[in-house]
């Protein structure tokens, strides 16, 4: 513990340094902007900003690259809830409850939530970080193929038994993003599939213009087909800051996102994604007012907020400790600590010190500097409620084309968004949910690696399931998970039946 103190006070003593704490801040403020614009996200911002890092110091280069990482999970939030554009895909399930709250009046203090559930969750992420690194490291290391895929199976059950809704139709549109997720290359046999001459969809249906499309502009044509036009927003001063009885609420999902976030974030793949789903799942279902959610529930704010912004620092742990990325993001981090000559592993904090603790020290100042940057902007990003809606939505349209087309320069992936835009609405109508959908286009590339490479290495023989500890006792908490809901399903069939037995006993007397 004194060991880990004294690396700490060496750490910010680096990271106190007046040049690091500017790229630091640089860093922050660039990710924040690059959240708040939907399409382009920290993976498209760290890439971007990669070769302007290449004439900056190792140390410099790498707090500057992770300040537009977190910064990016702060920003993401905005738009998602004065909008219901998802500024990049960690923020979905934001969209859900955070819009619902701008259009009660409660925009100022769902933004206040998300930075500081943020703010909460990515500093006790950073503790964790310093303290369970290497064991936690050690343990997602065992996680071969048929573990991930046995975790992901599970992961899509948990979301669809704890959606509060039909099982049924979270797993049909979960089932739905799985098949749109098959679009593209096959990453094995590079055979192009499902592409219809289209050269663009080499790379698969993007999550970008899917969750745009399905949120964004599923909600403009929704408001669009009102005979009256929604209200516009004017909040007052005192209603841009959370009531105690919203702090109140938002203060367990935000201790309980943050370690499923961190706990998530270790495990390879689209983590701060998936956090922010599973966040949201078990607030819904531990919630006493689970018909809240969906309408402007504060845990359904608070909880993936904290949860993805948390996951961000559980990827970094595999990276720093074992030098072994976790996703796509930490592999950027990865590549640009290599250019500088830095060679992540069990030797880093021994042979670079300063770097790693600085590094470690640079996320509590960013973590800091952002909550500093985000809650007084709250009364400005308010201020965009109060455009009327026939100037705010075209000009919602118009930013997210903007940003969708940016992504990757290409015309198909705005009519990939219009297209999913128009399934969105119809979805709604048929009172469906649409952020599984987003999942399934996530997790279909990694469920299908994992199963085939799982197939590789027996043989082609499903027995290895059965053969892996880890994989058999994730694959047997599914099945409970569908039995659970089975049986439910057939407790309320059954109460129906003695409900009609008994009225037709009562009209009979």
């Amino acid at each position: 513990m004194a060991e880990t103190l004294q690396n700490l006070y060496l750490g910010f003593s680096v990271a106190l340094a007046p040049d690091i704490l500017l790229y630091a801040f640089a860093g922050c403020l660039i990710g924040t902007l690059v959240g708040v614009l939907p399409g382009v996200g920290p993976l498209a911002g760290i890439s971007l900003l990669l070769p302007a890092t290449f004439g900056l110091d190792a140390t410099r280069a790498i707090v500057m690259l992770a300040g537009i990482y977190y910064g990016a999970m702060y920003g993401g939030s905005t738009t998602s809830i004065l909008m219901r554009i998802p500024g990049e895909a960690a923020s979905v399930m934001t969209c859900i409850d955070g819009y619902a709250m701008a259009r009660k009046g409660r925009a100022g203090a769902a933004l206040a939530i998300a930075a500081v559930g943020s703010y909460v969750a990515g500093t006790v992420s950073i503790v964790l970080l310093m303290f369970l690194a290497p064991p936690l490291a050690a343990f997602a290391l065992r996680f071969g193929p048929p573990e991930y895929l046995a975790l992901l199976l599970l992961g899509l059950l948990v979301l669809a038994y704890m959606s509060g809704g039909s099982m049924v139709k979270s797993l049909a549109m979960a089932a739905l993003g799985l098949l749109l997720g098959m679009v593209g290359i096959d990453q094995m046999s590079g055979y192009f599939r499902f592409h219809y001459g289209l050269v663009e969809l080499g790379d698969g249906l993007g999550v970008v213009p899917v969750a745009v499309g399905l949120f964004g502009v599923a909600e403009i044509l929704t408001t669009a087909g009102q005979a009256k036009p929604p209200e516009v927003i004017r909040p007052r001063l005192r209603e841009l800051l959370p009531s105690r009885r919203e702090w109140r609420e938002s203060a367990a999902p935000i201790g309980r996102g943050t370690f499923l976030g961190f706990l998530i974030g270790i495990i390879p793949g689209s983590a701060h994604i998936i956090s922010s789903f599973v966040s949201y799942a078990v607030e819904r279902r531990l919630s006493r007012r689970p018909e809240e959610f969906g309408k402007g529930a504060v845990a359904g704010v608070a909880g993936p907020e904290s949860a993805n912004n948390s996951a961000t620092s559980g990827a970094l742990v595999p990276m720093l400790a074992l030098g072994v990325p976790s996703g796509p993001i930490p592999a950027i981090l990865l590549a640009a600590m290599m250019v500088h000559g830095v060679s992540p592993g069990p030797l880093l904090i021994r042979q670079q010190p300063e770097l790693f603790w600085g590094f470690i020290a640079s996320m509590y100042v960013g973590n800091l500097v952002l909550l500093i940057l985000n809650l007084p902007l709250v009364g400005l990003f308010v201020n965009v409620l109060r455009v009327p809606y026939p100037y705010l939505y075209p000009a919602i349209l118009a930013f997210a084309i903007l940003g969708v087309y940016a992504v990757n320069s290409s015309v198909i992936d705005v009519w990939i968004m219009l297209l999913m835009g128009a399934l969105g609405y119809v979805l709604r109508k048929l009172d469906f949910e649409t952020a599984p959908i987003v999942l399934g286009v996530v997790l279909a590339p990694m469920i299908e690696m994992s199963l085939r490479q799982s197939l590789a290495l027996s043989d082609g023989h499903y027995g290895i399931f059965l053969e892996r500890p880890i994989a058999v006792t994730l694959l047997a908490v599914g099945l409970v998970l569908v039995l659970f809901n089975l049986w439910s399903f057939v407790r309320r069939g059954l109460d129906w039946r003695a409900r009609i037995a008994l009225a037709e006993k009562g009209e009979q007397t």
